[in-house]
């Protein structure tokens, strides 16, 4: 992890930040609900004999799923029949039994679109006596695109690049594409039938619904036709594309299907916590919950710090006060950044100074919107930095400019890809 200009409050909370990403390892969570025993594999309290399956055919899609593939292939080793993943370019791992293709993320491209092509193949290959090892991570609903029956690529491209400037929810996004797609909504799970399914799932998504993960392939799907399309009107986009109908709660097709979920946010959360705690901090964690504009949410933390200095309540100080979910940013300007480069750039001016304050926001899967950062890190004296070089932070924050703001002041988070993804890490740290 690049370090940005270093004090002691900045240090702890890079510190704070890496606790929290090593926590949300993808193997080490999958080896928490995950064994073989007695000849069994035994995933969320349920027992697989595996004399049972003539073969184990592993797929899925997602910025940690290489990393849970690893573990997988070390739990079952030549058990493993073959298989297929979808990951982002950039998020690999060794491996020997299945296959890595990567491909685009957010935006889906020809590359993902032939990688879910062979996951479904393998899908549809598999019978009654099989069993079809699925991982899902976050990431995988741009990762695992099969667009439905008269929908291009370029159509799905357009629509998902929409949506996203549109500030539309993870929840909104993949109701939309699960009724645009041959492979979401359950549909892998109709592609496998009658094959046995388990879906191991690290979550990206507040509330850990497996139906919303990665657009729920294996998942029945609660949304309608009827709600896609209330949300692309929502939107104001117009568009011809056939919406199709996905199975349901209580299609029988579920009955050999089960999805685990083996992590989620609140992994990097308590590890941040932890690590606060050693550092002498009180940790003061307010959700794993938290979604909303961007720019609200920053101000509301802003507010709890503010309310820290001034009457000690709800904590007095140090505290680290941490918070996880994933915001959405509506995109207004043309410049170039993140939901957690915009958190830090709008709580740094909603403190307007405030000393004694470090404010860090990062994604872990390391990547931030469309770039290279994870996020960022600012302070009482970012606004005083920027004047000295000519910067106006609310120019840059109009603009939606939050990558080139802290760019020049070195201030941004770097830490490559991850290999895993539990949505998003905001820590303010009140001296």
């Amino acid at each position: 992890m690049k370090n940005p200009v270093a004090t002691p409050s900045r240090k702890q909370a890079l510190e704070i930040f890496e606790a929290a990403l090593k926590a949300a390892n993808p193997g080490e969570a999958i080896d928490r609900h995950v064994r073989i025993e007695g000849g069994k594999l035994i995933a969320g309290g349920v027992e697989y004999p595996l004399d049972r399956y003539r073969r184990i055919f592993v797929v899925g899609a997602g910025k940690a799923t290489a990393a849970m593939a690893v573990e997988i292939e070390r739990l079952l080793g030549e058990r493993v029949s073959g298989g297929l993943i979808n990951v982002k370019y950039g998020h690999t791992a060794e491996l020997e039994r299945i296959e890595i293709n990567e491909c685009a993320h957010p935006v889906p491209d020809a590359a993902g679109v032939a990688g879910a092509k062979k996951i479904a193949a393998i899908a549809a290959e598999a019978r009654k006596d099989d069993l079809l090892l699925c991982l899902i991570s976050g990431g995988a609903s741009a990762l695992l695109t099969l667009p439905d029956t008269g929908i291009t690529l370029e159509a799905m491209q357009k629509l998902t690049q929409r949506l996203l400037q549109a500030g539309a929810t993870i929840q909104q996004m993949n109701a939309v594409r699960k009724h645009l797609s041959a492979i979401k909504g359950g549909r892998l799970a109709a592609t496998a039938y009658p094959a046995t399914v388990l879906t191991l799932i690290l979550s990206d998504v507040i509330g850990d619904d497996p139906s919303t993960i990665g657009s729920g392939p294996t998942a029945p799907d609660p949304t309608s036709v009827i709600e896609a399309q209330g949300i692309l009107d929502h939107f104001k986009i117009k568009t011809k594309l056939p919406l199709r109908e996905t199975p349901k709660p209580g299609d029988a097709l579920f009955r050999r299907v089960r999805n685990v979920v083996v992590g989620s946010n609140r992994l990097a959360i308590d590890a941040a916590a932890a690590k606060a705690r050693e550092l002498g901090l009180t940790p003061l964690v307010l959700s794993s919950y938290i979604e909303g504009e961007t720019r609200e949410i920053a101000s509301m933390h802003a507010a709890i710090a503010r309310e820290i200095v001034a009457t000690g309540q709800p904590a007095r100080a140090p505290v680290c006060v941490i918070s996880g979910g994933e915001t959405t940013v509506t995109v207004r300007g043309t410049g170039k950044g993140g939901r957690n480069q915009e958190f830090v750039l709008a709580a740094v001016l909603a403190l307007n100074g405030l000393p004694h304050l470090t404010v860090l926001s990062g994604g872990t899967d390391g990547t931030d919107g469309p770039t290279d950062a994870a996020g960022a890190i600012g302070d009482g004296l970012t606004l005083t930095r920027a004047r000295t070089q000519g910067l106006n932070a609310a120019e840059f924050l109009e603009n939606n400019d939050s990558y080139h703001f802290f760019e020049r002041l070195h201030d941004l988070i770097k830490t490559g890809p991850t290999n895993t993804n539990v949505m998003d890490l905001r820590l303010m740290i009140v001296r």
